[in-house]
């Protein structure tokens, strides 16, 4: 009889610890204006070895998206819902509406939620779910002091301080500061992000709930600076000009079999190498040394992240995303009454276009269109156990999926309202079936729309514009996934119908005006 009951114990023991099992630790990593060939696993030169080894021991995804444009990317990545769906197509000077944040819905899980980083929303994320906040509301600052200029030091290079506008807004959890000044000497965005997400993980250490930490970065987003130490390392890396460096990213794509032949090279957007002058050619060297630098400090604070990880005991059964907001920027900034080397305090500088066409290597275009190259994002899911090493996704997916992913992982429940108004239901799709290695088509159309950038993608059909009184283009993906070959006269009627589609899908909306 007592055998008996010691048996049904571990039975009763043995179901309800496999019914139950533990919920894994969440992190949730976003770079800033990266193109999709700039860390070291998707082709790069640039030395990124700590996020290469989790691309090593987990999962890469060829055909991820984001919305190519800063805040609305991060407002899709934070709720599961599109821009247009959550306020945030146009501005972000409102706050979110009609949808909640991860923060919120894991929380209400049993989640410790942490936020280090750019928020690029006028709300403190302390009051939309998040236990701890540190970093940038705003949408760039100077990466060695965002505020005014500090004893000793030059004049801190910034965009316009007149206005509301230019005191970029800064939150140690509840408190706010428009301009803040740090008083460190050693400050750096970058590092000092990574420095408050250490810090929480200690004082978290002995804490038995699941962690959820967003870290998100402003690197490799201009003004472009970085670490004398680090630039030097890619001194004379770049002489040889923009079209060796994009050939060079697109072998090594090919040959780690993250693409193959039908990711044909798309036209170059800069001009010959030779032709520019020699101080033109000085300082677009120049310019690719910093952005690579920046890239590499953020890789060795990932580096820091993952030792952390590992002290703290967290490493094991933890999930870790990697992502970028938008394609490499073709933006630039001129500030006329900056001055200094570039990479330096007092300098903003931006990557500019012939460069950011060779960071988006193999695709077309830039930040802010709806072409791959503005929209299609590095992913980067490392989880041990559960996530199969050296593997490579194509499904077609979407920031609006992470939302989808983390429910069904965590088995949080998303809410039908926020403080009594019924939200917007969620959009994605979880990204499960990926991570395990199924090959799923996805159930859903995806749609874009910023600035002049229109898209709808329909199975393997891309419809796409830049200028919303331009024709569309019609790509088949699964085909010609750097968009070369436009078959929109081939296929009248497709484009018809999918431009219905979009329309449809466009005037439903909140933002629809």
């Amino acid at each position: 009889m007592k055998a008996a009951w010691i048996v049904s114990l571990v039975l009763f023991l043995l179901f309800h610890s496999c019914s139950k099992p533990e919920l894994p630790n969440i992190i949730l990593i976003s770079a800033d204006d990266m193109g999709w060939s700039d860390l070291g696993c998707y082709g790069s030169e640039i030395s990124t070895p700590n996020i290469d080894q989790l691309a090593k021991q987990g999962i890469r995804f060829t055909q991820f998206h984001n919305t190519s444009k800063c805040f609305p990317s991060r407002a899709c990545l934070l709720t599961g819902v599109y821009a247009q769906q959550n306020g945030y197509s146009k501005t972000y000077t409102e706050p979110l509406k009609n949808a909640v944040t991860l923060g919120e819905v894991l929380r209400e899980a049993g989640y410790i939620t942490l936020w280090s980083g750019k928020h690029h929303g006028v709300e403190n994320p302390i009051y939309r779910g998040f236990d701890h906040y540190y970093g940038l509301k705003d949408g760039a600052c100077n990466h060695f002091n965002p505020g005014v200029q500090r004893p000793g030091e030059g004049v801190p290079a910034r965009k316009s301080w007149t206005g509301e506008k230019a005191k970029r807004a800064w939150c140690i959890d509840s408190m706010m500061f428009t301009p803040y000044t740090p008083e460190a000497s050693d400050f750096y965005t970058t590092d000092y992000f990574t420095q408050y997400a250490l810090e929480w993980l200690d004082e978290y250490r002995n804490d038995k709930r699941p962690l959820f930490l967003y870290l998100a970065y402003t690197a490799p987003h201009d003004p472009l600076m970085a670490w004398p130490d680090d630039i030097q390392k890619y001194e004379g890396k770049y002489d040889m000009g923009y079209d060796a460096i994009r050939e060079e990213r697109y072998s090594r794509q090919l040959e780690m079999g993250l693409i193959d032949e039908s990711y044909r090279l798309s036209r170059a957007a800069y001009p010959d190498w030779d032709t520019l002058d020699a101080e033109v050619r000085s300082e677009e060297i120049r310019k690719m040394e910093v952005y690579a630098a920046m890239i590499d400090r953020l890789d060795q604070n990932i580096g820091r992240l993952l030792k952390a990880l590992e002290e703290t005991e967290r490493s094991k059964n933890t999930l870790i995303i990697f992502v970028s907001d938008n394609g490499a920027s073709a933006e630039m900034v001129h500030i006329d009454d900056d001055y200094g080397e570039i990479g330096t305090l007092t300098r903003w500088s931006s990557l500019g276009p012939q460069w950011a066409n060779v960071a988006n290597t193999p695709f077309r275009y830039f930040k802010n269109y709806s072409y791959e190259g503005g929209i299609n994002t590095p992913l980067i899911a490392h989880w041990p156990g559960q996530i199969a090493p050296g593997t490579f996704s194509r499904f077609p997916g979407h920031f609006i999926d992470i939302m989808a992913t983390f429910l069904d992982i965590t088995g949080a429940t998303y809410p039908l309202e926020y403080n009594g108004t019924e939200i917007t239901p969620l959009q994605g799709e979880s990204l499960m079936p990926a991570f395990h290695g199924e090959e799923t088509a996805r159930s859903k159309a995806l749609f874009w729309e910023w600035s002049n950038g229109q898209a709808i993608r329909e199975g393997d059909w891309k419809l796409v514009r830049w200028g919303k009184e331009n024709p569309w283009d019609l790509y088949d993906i699964s085909k010609d996934p750097t968009e070369t070959n436009n078959l929109a006269s081939d296929y009248p009627e497709r484009v018809e119908a999918m431009e219905k589609y979009f329309l449809k899908w466009k005037n439903s909306l909140i933002d629809s005006k």
